[in-house]
């Protein structure tokens, strides 16, 4: 089976996991402080936040832009559940808006009609590794005084018109989950160039302490550990090489299936660099099902993301979500993500491509 995601980690990442656990300092320390500094140089902020996962990260940028009870923050309902729930957190109420069908993103189109006095920030997300357009919600959002906040787990190293993914908000939120562009094992990260944000997100990871034994306001225990840091560092490094791989397994792919009946490659927006995280055809007719079966049973690996907006999610439907998102609907059950990491081999992405026109000629 040519899985659908594959971390890859080398001896250097084993070799700096082991000079930590040799240096007795596991938790957090040096190396995270270290791994902040060179993430946010590389997309080009003034600081970044290290944390336990992309879902706290979340959770403490919505929490840091002073999002509380009561309030509202526009999103997109085709995501994963992280990205609803960390508003549910901190009390406020995610407000759902469609996404553009070609790109699976926040449709800005669609949000003016979506804000209300109660909206306090728009959280975009970069679905997939293609940036969401930040120009255009950002117009939007200083036009009407909301913080923007950019879900930026799956994107990077994308760029939205030569600017870092994660730059274009007051905050932006990473995750390190193994499956994802660059690895920590487990861990999040939050970038901004707002001092007092990033100041009240270190306090609000490390049980709302300002110094030691000094509780200032209620916090979490959502600390990254050093370990976790080394194997970051290194992947840091290796992240353009690993993009510039699944890019060029994507243009293949793309070119290949062209001709094949039945499915639609991803669309890429212009002035964009698109990252791929993951590879998401589209499958018509209500075969997707058939063509997913087809696949995994002929050796490939394949995901839905995501299969139900997250208003349709029973935990959103007992809160009483009556969204109706017709494109994310649409989307959710048409399509499909294949392999593009860079662990695939040339024989893995001939493979792929043969069985995507055998399953074409099946089923069309």
């Amino acid at each position: 089976m040519i899985p659908i995601a594959k971390p890859l980690i080398g001896e250097k990442e084993i070799e700096e996991v082991v000079n930590v656990l040799k240096s007795g300092i596991i938790a957090q320390g040096p190396r995270v402080a270290e791994f902040e500094e060179k993430f946010a140089e590389y997309v080009g902020v003034k600081y970044a936040v290290a944390v336990s996962s992309g879902t706290t990260a979340l959770h403490l940028a919505v929490h840091a832009a002073g999002v509380g009870e009561g309030d509202e923050v526009i999103t997109t309902p085709f995501s994963f559940a992280a990205t609803g729930n960390c508003i549910l957190y901190v009390g406020a109420r995610p407000v759902f808006v469609d996404i553009d069908p070609k790109t699976y993103n926040l449709d800005p189109a669609k949000i003016k009609s979506a804000i209300t006095d109660k909206t306090r920030a728009i959280l975009p997300v970069h679905l997939y590794g293609q940036p969401a357009a930040m120009d255009e919600i950002i117009r939007i959002a200083d036009e009407n005084g909301l913080v923007v906040i950019e879900d930026a787990a799956q994107a990077h190293g994308a760029l939205y018109n030569g600017k870092m993914v994660g730059s274009w908000g007051e905050m932006g939120c990473f995750s390190f989950y193994p499956t994802k562009n660059m690895t920590t094992s487990e861990g999040g990260l939050v970038t901004t160039n707002n001092k007092k944000m990033a100041d009240k997100i270190r306090i609000l990871r490390a049980h709302g302490e300002e110094e030691r034994y000094s509780h200032v306001i209620l916090g979490y225990n959502f600390r990254m550990t050093d370990i976790s840091a080394a194997i970051g560092l290194v992947q840091l490094e290796r992240l353009d090489d690993f993009n510039d791989r699944r890019i060029e397994n994507a243009e293949y792919l793309t070119e290949q299936i062209k001709e094949i009946d039945g499915i639609e490659g991803p669309y890429v927006s212009e002035g964009v660099k698109h990252v791929f995280h993951q590879y998401t055809i589209r499958v018509s007719d209500g075969k997707r099902d058939e063509f997913m079966k087809f696949l995994n049973e002929n050796g490939i690996g394949t995901g839905i993301h995501y299969p139900l907006p997250i208003y349709k999610q029973k935990l959103y439907q007992d809160l009483g979500y009556t969204a109706s998102c017709t494109e994310s609907e649409k989307a959710a059950k048409e399509v499909l993500s294949i392999p593009v990491h860079p662990g695939l081999s040339v024989e893995d992405v001939e493979k792929l491509v043969s069985v995507l026109g055998e399953a074409g000629d099946e089923l069309f």
